[in-house]
């Protein structure tokens, strides 16, 4: 009966573990790809933010593929 509970608490740190690393995976993509938006409205030297923008909600769409993927993977 004590396995059990052992069990349940080690497969519910796995599940948090995989899904802290999927949210910070999802921080670094997004920001990856807003940097590189930033960088390259610095070197066009536009004074609205395009890139940054257009970059950023890429980076969005390619973290949520990402975790849909990995999502659909792990069923």
């Amino acid at each position: 009966m004590g396995e059990d509970k052992e069990e349940k608490e080690a497969k519910g740190m796995n599940s948090f573990a995989k899904y802290s690393a999927m949210a910070f995976q999802m921080l670094a993509t997004i920001g990856l790809f807003a940097f590189i938006g930033y960088q390259l409205d610095k070197y066009t030297q536009q004074k609205v933010l395009i890139y940054t923008s257009v970059l950023g909600i890429v980076g969005v769409a390619a973290s949520l593929y990402q975790v849909v993927r990995t999502l659909n993977k792990n069923k």
